[in-house]
């Protein structure tokens, strides 16, 4: 058990076979090592065994909030979902923000496990410190806003008010690989097939029920030190600042025309590195600044709602009536994001704003991921225009009334196509000769940021633990930002040892478990500060960045243990050289991905991607066999 303070010390062990739930305490070691969240969540995944089949009842499915869950920090209202990927085979976790994990937490758990499969659909209700299992067989082939809608009246809850629900749709329950879990008002843990491995379970919701009463700080003078620093620094911050940074104002979508304007926003499925390019090159009627957060703004935001202790509200609430197919559709949706237009919109060969609207809301309705969702019916496109899809369908460039039906074909495996595209891009390429057809890396699509024009994305993509990800290490904050300090997008020297760092990072405020947006304007000094107060503890700066360290190297070591090593860090070919160059601001640039991989693994201290038993043993990392490593051991030679 744990008395460190933030957490309840209280973890339920849901065996959806048989229906038991257990309850145990946190391991205190593993809450000083681990911090929790994430970080936790991967070593309770780690310990089910790395060989589990994505799919199959061993595999664990871990909804873990952290410390500082729940509590005053300021955006403090994120839950981790951990598990291993049915999309990717790696170990992944997929956050949301919204109000369930900070309920979860005043519903008095630290997390909730769930192993097993269940006979029959069911849905998970927590409450005072209870967890209780009741049937959802009415509700398996409804979309997520229907459930949530049904669910809420059976409970007998307030949604919005002491009631969260966390639940899945139809492409979970049909094993679409990149399903995700939807929350509260279409937040969502969208990467890695987090909703797939829900639907094998057979577990359609979890549903919280709890009073707002947050857990205190074990040293509130240093807490409110450490509060009162964060605070002012996302108010002075030109990218946080409430109702006047740019996050606050626009939402995330505030980088389209930055993305745009540097010939950084991939396009067309990567062809291009802007619309303009692809307006010039094929005179087509395409513009990023259609789907901007600025022109959303203006035109069609309805609401800006936040999350928990959060003062930037960057969700933008969105309404657009718009014609489908002869028909007039109306649609009311959150998170407009910046990923979801960008994959749905520019990367599929159009800039239709209100279609891509309608697109969002069917896909979180349905429960399939937008980045993968757009990224695939891109790929589809690509296919359709060279003959790769001969005998299942096509699919046009820019078809967006097409690709309006399609989300729900592919959630519900409705035709060939459709069935075909919902086993993800890796399985679609193996299947159709279609490799250099694909964004993904270790099966997973690429966020809106090109990495011939922004390298440090590029070995962040893929270096990724859970596969092609902006959000393991999101160097974009220097490279566009200035955050902490401004460095040259196109300079690739020391982008290795920059985006190790970001990771680190990224791994400690993941399993505190708050939003990454405060790193742009908090750092380590606040991270160390309200940790302490909260906990009790008195941890260091390299103390805290070496468990973010550990957390990452335990998480690569997972990945070892599946077989990934060096040949899995790659890059789609077309960003590499011989590949497609830049255009514009980016032109003839190329990512410089063999070059920044040896200065990542001489930081990190890997031998070609796997963690060495000595880096293991300097991190006290105990747990499984080790790899077999020896930090003495030469890299692999590279496949001719």
């Amino acid at each position: 058990m744990t008395d460190i303070g933030g957490f309840q010390d209280h973890v339920a062990r849901i065996d959806l076979s048989d229906g038991e739930v257990a309850y145990e305490s946190i391991d205190d070691e593993d809450a000083e090592k681990y911090i929790g969240a994430r970080g936790l969540g991967v070593k309770y995944v780690f310990e089910q065994g790395p060989d589990v089949d994505p799919l199959g009842p061993d595999n664990l499915l871990a909804f873990m909030n952290g410390p500082l869950s729940g509590t005053q920090t300021t955006m403090s209202g994120r839950i981790a979902v951990c598990t291993k990927s049915p999309l990717t085979g790696t170990v992944t976790d997929s956050h949301h923000g919204g109000w369930s994990g900070a309920r979860l937490k005043w519903a008095g758990f630290d997390g909730l496990l769930f192993e097993g499969e269940a006979d029959e659909p069911v849905y998970a209700v927590v409450e005072d410190g209870e967890v209780e299992l009741r049937d959802a067989s009415h509700l398996w082939g409804e979309g997520f806003h229907d459930t949530r809608d049904a669910i809420e009246e059976e409970v007998e809850g307030a949604y919005g008010k002491n009631l969260s629900i966390m639940g899945i749709g139809p492409g979970g329950e049909n094993g679409v690989k990149y399903a995700c879990i939807m929350n509260e008002d279409d937040r969502a843990s969208g990467r890695g097939g987090t909703g797939c491995v829900m639907g094998s379970k057979n577990l359609k919701a979890v549903v919280v029920k709890s009073s707002t009463k947050m857990p205190q700080p074990a040293d509130k003078e240093t807490f409110m030190e450490g509060h009162q620093q964060a605070m002012q620094a996302i108010q002075e911050s030109e990218v946080t600042a409430p109702n006047e940074g740019g996050l606050s104002m626009y939402g995330t979508n505030v980088l389209m025309n930055i993305g745009e304007e540097m010939d950084g926003l991939p396009t067309k499925n990567g062809r291009y590195t802007s619309t303009e390019s692809m307006r010039e090159a094929e005179g087509v009627d395409i513009d990023a600044e259609r789907v901007s957060g600025e022109n959303v703004r203006e035109n069609i935001l309805v609401d800006e709602p936040t999350c928990h202790s959060c003062p930037v509200a960057c969700k933008k609430e969105v309404e657009v009536t718009a014609m489908h197919k002869g028909e007039e559709m109306n649609v009311r949706t959150e998170s407009y994001e910046y990923e979801s237009a960008y994959a749905l919109g520019p990367n599929s060969g159009h800039t239709d704003r209100d279609a891509i609207a309608l697109m969002i809301d069917r896909c979180n309705d349905m429960g399939v991921d937008t980045i993968d969702t757009g990224n695939m019916l891109a790929m589809a496109m690509e296919m359709s225009e060279e003959g790769k899809l001969e005998g299942v369908g096509e699919l046009d460039w820019g078809d967006y009334e097409t690709m309006i039906d399609m989300i729900e074909r592919i959630a519900r495996r409705e035709d060939d196509l459709a069935d075909l595209l919902a086993e993800g891009p890796r399985r679609v390429a193996d299947r159709r000769d279609a490799h250099e057809n694909s964004l993904a890396v270790k099966g997973q699509t690429i966020a809106a940021y090109d990495p011939r024009c922004m390298k440090g994305m590029g070995i962040g993509y893929a270096t990724s633990n859970r596969g092609a990800c902006h959000l393991r290490g999101y160097t974009p904050a220097a490279e566009i930002l200035g955050i902490p300090e401004k460095v040259d997008p196109y300079e690739y020297e020391g982008k290795g040892e920059l985006t190790a760092q970001f990771q680190d990072l990224h791994a400690i405020s993941d399993s505190f478990d708050i939003c990454k947006f405060n790193a742009f304007a908090e750092g380590i000094e606040e991270y160390v500060t309200q940790y302490n107060g909260m906990t009790g503890r008195d941890v260091t700066e390299d103390e805290l960045l070496e468990a973010g360290e550990r957390i990452y190297n335990l998480e690569r070591y997972y990945n070892n243990l599946n077989g990934f090593d060096g040949s899995d860090d790659s890059l789609p070919e077309r960003f590499l050289e011989d590949g497609i160059p830049g255009q514009g601001a980016s032109e003839g640039e190329y990512c410089e991905l063999e070059e920044m991989k040896e200065e990542y693994y001489e930081h990190r201290g890997w031998v070609d991607g796997v963690v060495p038993d000595e880096k293991l043993d300097e991190l006290g990392i105990d747990v499984g066999p080790g790899t077999g490593v020896s930090a003495g051991d030469s890299p692999a030679p590279a496949d001719d």
